[in-house]
């Protein structure tokens, strides 16, 4: 199962979301029928443009409490993202804390063209 973590900006619609999800999903050679959950930090989990995007990929949102993503060791590292979450990057843990313990990154996180939102894609056993 194919697990996408987004990490993204108040306010960022489904759509912003939907594009780093598309982007993800091809830069790793996948489509949508590959993904099996979503997920991001778990104060974010409600926005509407994430529920938005749950609703449309048919998938239950999935929430991941700060001390799982700060568990995660990530490929990138935006300095922001530590500072303020923990992790060097909340779309890749979100995506590798989902996938499970012998998780590992299909796809680092790719940006958005409006540069709002990230997705990242793990997979695991």
């Amino acid at each position: 199962m194919i697990t996408a973590g987004f990490g993204f900006r108040a306010g960022t619609s489904a759509q912003s979301l939907q594009d780093a999800l598309d982007a993800a999903l091809a830069s790793a050679g996948q489509d949508r029928t590959a993904l099996g959950a979503i997920a991001t930090a778990a104060d974010k989990a409600e926005t509407p443009g994430f529920q938005t995007l749950a609703k449309l990929l048919g998938l239950a949102p999935m929430g991941i409490d700060p001390d799982v993503l700060g568990a995660q060791t990530t490929d990138t590292h935006s300095p922001a993202s530590q500072a303020a979450r923990g992790t060097g990057s909340v779309a890749e843990a979100a995506a590798l804390a989902l996938a499970g313990p012998q998780a590992r990154l299909l796809q680092p996180r790719v940006i958005s063209t409006d540069k709002r939102a990230t997705c990242a894609l793990a997979t695991g056993d």
